[in-house]
Formats: structure tokens, C-alpha cells, sequence
């Protein structure tokens, strides 16, 4: 018997998945990774740590499920979230930790691009936002904050090219991932020039840009001797986690977008052409060339409702925070749509899209004496909800949507869902106990191998048999809070700006 392996380097945790060649999963196994937030807008994560604990997790996959059995691995494809800086040496070692999405360390310098000409002809090239999300602003800032480190930086890199450098001994980028650093013309697929010149870099001090479907070199030896795998078992490239999502969901052209709960969160579509906004709202990433996944993402997905966990979650094992997730929502769902009036702006790490403000911050507003714990709990998912639907209705300026798709670690929770579809009110399509990022991997995987005799095939095989309907008063609740959180995001910008500064002096 043979299997697929795919590896997803998600923020909070490594995922390791084993898929027959029919799609089945033979076996699935996690391992976290922590954040550090060394100051109030710093985001960081060590590599090494990551690396290791991937091979950690593949590790134990192997010994636990796969070779007992006899199962030969023909492949491993990888996916990982976006946006992330790792500064290497000339030996090819870590120069401190990676700065990843969630950072906005590099605010000045991308609110000086985007107000300039110089930034509407990079985000026009590029498809990136102009964002301290963006690798391009995260490097200009160690130019411009760290100048000596900078000088001795040999590379720089995504967390994912740093793990397949360390399994195969190549620098490579996909194009997906590299779609997504604000320094790749995602119309000519080569590095922008204008995007270089800002960041003060060369071509040289980035990887090689490859399509996903890229075999990376070999295993090195003494992973093959470790791992017990195969020198002829192929290390796929693969593709960011929210390209995968869709191309997983089967998300393909007008009428279907997909809605990814995760840490972070994001509303998507795909389409052969570029989605041209003025102003600057939307990301246009590359899954393969001329197939583009465009939508919005927001920094405060999942990771919100996990903070408000740690913080107020009652726990009876300290480390069994599913468990009391799933509690906090049992409380949440005995609280009627609207929480009794109470909103929350989930700011906590300022945000992306549709408002595009590093500076925002969270907010609890409508407090009355007869709240109560369990409307803090549903108001803040709410918040969550509230600002992925108004990713959704800024995308419809541009695009048809007629039902949705959910994928995400949070998204597939049924109170999610639901809450998701009365929102929305849209119909609301997922498969339980389904992780989208590992079977779009999968089945890029299959692909590559000639069992799809392309994507397009691949991703039509999909099926997602639930279905979750919306509740038509719960929208018309919902619609009328959600007017005033919009206005609430937009109105504090000044507030968000100073009480900003004030943690800088």
C-alpha cells in the first residue's frame, strides 16, 4: 500500500496528514508551536523550533501508523500560512526568529508606500496589500530599524523555504507563498523590480521562485535514515494554506466563495483573472499560473477566541483548551443572536482587511448591569464573525456569491457554522471532521502523480455533503448589529491611532 503525506505549517500548530491514494486518511497527527509578542505589535515564531517540531510529529506518524503497516510514503506536500520573514546567514542559519503575518512592527513604512505612487504600482504588480503584514514592509523595517543585522543578512526567507532547505539542502519559493511577500509580479511571475528597490534588497537574497507542483530535491540522507523513508520519495513544494483551502474545498469560478476559520481568518474566491480594487482592499495570490485565489484576510480569526479562552475559560486541566472552548460555546449558545446588545470589535491584532488599520485595537461596546459572562463569550464570537462577514460584502462589490463554504479548526465547529449561515444568509457547505488545507495538499499531491488529470478535475471531485441553512429572523438580528460594528470600526480609527502612540512613547 502506498500513501500521500501532507504537512501544514500552521501558525499555532504543525499538522501531519496520510492519505491513500484514494483520498482516505489512514492517520493525522499535531503539534503546537508557540507566538512570542515580545512587545504589543511584535509577532514571532522560531524556526528551528518549528522544524523540529514537524519532524517530531512526521516522526511519530511514521513509527506509530505508517510502518507498522507497511505503508510506503510516495510522496510529502507541504502548505503554510503566508507573510512570514526569516533573515539567514551565509551558512544558512537563523538570524533571530521569524516575523510572521500577525506582526505590524512595520506600520510606518507601509502607510508611507501606500500613500505614495510608488505603492498603487507595487500593489498593482504584485496583488499584495500594502500592509505590515507584507514580507516586503517586514524587510524595509530591518533595513530601516536594524541596518547592521540587515547587512549581514545572506537570505531571506518564508518559513516553509527554510524547512524544505533544512530537508533537502534548496532554496525554493513557490509561487503561491511568493505571491504573497509584496516583491512578486504575479502578472510576469518573477520578482518586482520596484518592490526590490524599496526593500533594499536582490533577486539573489531571495529563493528560487517555483511552481507548487515542484519536486524539491531529495530527502537528505540522514532524514531518509531517521525518518526511514525512501530516497526516491518526493518532497513536493506545495502551496500556501489558503490556496490549498480552497483548491481542498473545491472552491472553483462565479457564485462559491470559501470562509477559513482558523487563527487567522479570510473570505476567498478563485478566478482566471486578477480582481482589480481602487482602493487597495483585496489580496490577488497565484495557486498556479493564470489561476488566482483573491479575497480578504483578518488577523483576528481564531486566535481571538482562543485568548479569550486562556483568559477567562474555567479550566480543569490546564492544558485541555479544546475542552474548554467547547464549554465557553455551550455557555454562548444559551445567549440569544446579538448577545442582548453587547459588541465586540476583535481588534486584538489590529487588522487587515476590509479596514486595513495595524493600529486598531479590541473593544467591548453596549455594556449594560445585565450582561453576563456567557454574552462576553457569544459577543465575541460574534465580533469574529461580524468582521469575516464584512470581508464578504466588500468582496460582493466584485464578485456573485450564492453559498459559501467553511473550512478552519474553528469554522467546523456546528455553532460556527450556523452562526456563519445566519449571517450571511447563505447556505453554508462543509464535510465534518474535514481538514481542507491537508486535502487540497492532497490533492495537489494526486495530481502531480496522474491521478487528477488536473486541478480543475481535482477540485470538482470534492464533495461537501452538510448543509447548514440560515435562520431568516437570526439575520435580520444580526444585520442590525452589525451596522453599528461597522461604523464602530471605522469611527475609532483616530482613538485606535492614539491610544497607539501613547504605548510607543
Amino acid at each position: 500500500m502506498e500513501c500521500i503525506i501532507t504537512i501544514e505549517l500552521g501558525t499555532n500548530a504543525v499538522r501531519v496528514y496520510a492519505f491513500d491514494l484514494n483520498g482516505n486518511i489512514i492517520g493525522s497527527l499535531k503539534g503546537y508551536c508557540p507566538t512570542f509578542h515580545s512587545e504589543p505589535d511584535y509577532s514571532e515564531q522560531d524556526a528551528d523550533q518549528i522544524f523540529i517540531t514537524m519532524l517530531y510529529v512526521l516522526k511519530n506518524l511514521l513509527n506509530d501508523v505508517l510502518h507498522p503497516k507497511k505503508i510506503k510514503v510516495r510522496c510529502i506536500c507541504f502548505s503554510s500560512s503566508m507573510h512570514s520573514v526569516l533573515a539567514v546567514d551565509k551558512r544558512g542559519n537563523p538570524m533571530g526568529h521569524a516575523i510572521i503575518w500577525a506582526d505590524n512592527r512595520a506600520n510606518k513604512e507601509a502607510a508611507e508606500l501606500k500613500s505614495s505612487s510608488l505603492g498603487k504600482s507595487i500593489y498593482n504588480a504584485t496583488g499584495t496589500p500594502l500592509h505590515p503584514m507584507s514580507p516586503l514592509t517586514k524587510i524595509a523595517w530591518i533595513k530601516n530599524q536594524e541596518n547592521e543585522k540587515f547587512k549581514q543578512v545572506s537570505k531571506f526567507l518564508s518559513l516553509k523555504a527554510y524547512i524544505l532547505q533544512q530537508l533537502t539542502g534548496e532554496y525554493v519559493i513557490d509561487y503561491s507563498i511568493a505571491s504573497a511577500t509584496g516583491l512578486l509580479n504575479i502578472h510576469k511571475i518573477k520578482w518586482e523590480a520596484e518592490s526590490l528597490k524599496f526593500a533594499g534588497i536582490t533577486a539573489a537574497m531571495l529563493p528560487e521562485l517555483v511552481p507548487v507542483d515542484t519536486k524539491v530535491g531529495k530527502l537528505n540522507k540522514a532524514y531518509q535514515a531517521s525518518l526511514g523513508l525512501s530516497a526516491d520519495t518526493i518532497i513536493l513544494a506545495g502551496s500556501s494554506d489558503g490556496c490549498m483551502a480552497v483548491l481542498g474545498d473545491g472552491v472553483t469560478g462565479e457564485g462559491v466563495a470559501t470562509i477559513t476559520v482558523e487563527d487567522s481568518g479570510a473570505v476567498r474566491v478563485v478566478s482566471d483573472k486578477v480582481m482589480q480594487d481602487d482602493k487597495q482592499r483585496f489580496f490577488n495570490y497565484l495557486l498556479t499560473e493564470n489561476k488566482y485565489v483573491s479575497g480578504g484576510p483578518t488577523n483576528n480569526g481564531g486566535v481571538i477566541f482562543e485568548w479569550f479562552t486562556r483568559q477567562f475559560g474555567d479550566f480543569k486541566n490546564p492544558f485541555d483548551i479544546e475542552h474548554t472552548m467547547l464549554e465557553l460555546i455551550n455557555e454562548a449558545s444559551k445567549v440569544p443572536a446579538g448577545s442582548d446588545g453587547l459588541l465586540f470589535l476583535p481588534y486584538l491584532l489590529g487588522e487587515r482587511a476590509p479596514i486595513w488599520n495595524a493600529n486598531a485595537r479590541g473593544v467591548y461596546f453596549g455594556l449594560n448591569i445585565k450582561h453576563e459572562k456567557s454574552h462576553f463569550v457569544r459577543a465575541t464570537i460574534e465580533g469574529i464573525l461580524y468582521e469575516l462577514y464584512s470581508i464578504g460584502k466588500t468582496l460582493e462589490e466584485h464578485r456573485t456569491i450564492n453559498s459559501l463554504s467553511i473550512n478552519g479548526s474553528f469554522g467546523t465547529l456546528p455553532f460556527f457554522t450556523q452562526m456563519v449561515a445566519d449571517i450571511y444568509n447563505k447556505p453554508v457547505r462543509l464535510r465534518q471532521q474535514y481538514h481542507s488545507v491537508s486535502y487540497g495538499a492532497y490533492l495537489l499531491s494526486a495530481t502531480e502523480m496522474g491521478i487528477y488529470k488536473s486541478l480543475d478535475e481535482a477540485a470538482k471531485s470534492v464533495v461537501l455533503p452538510d448543509l447548514a441553512t440560515p435562520d431568516k429572523q437570526n439575520n435580520k438580528t444580526y444585520l442590525k448589529y452589525f451596522k453599528i460594528f461597522e461604523r464602530l470600526s471605522t469611527k475609532l480609527a483616530s482613538e485606535f491611532a492614539d491610544i497607539a502612540a501613547l504605548q510607543h512613547e
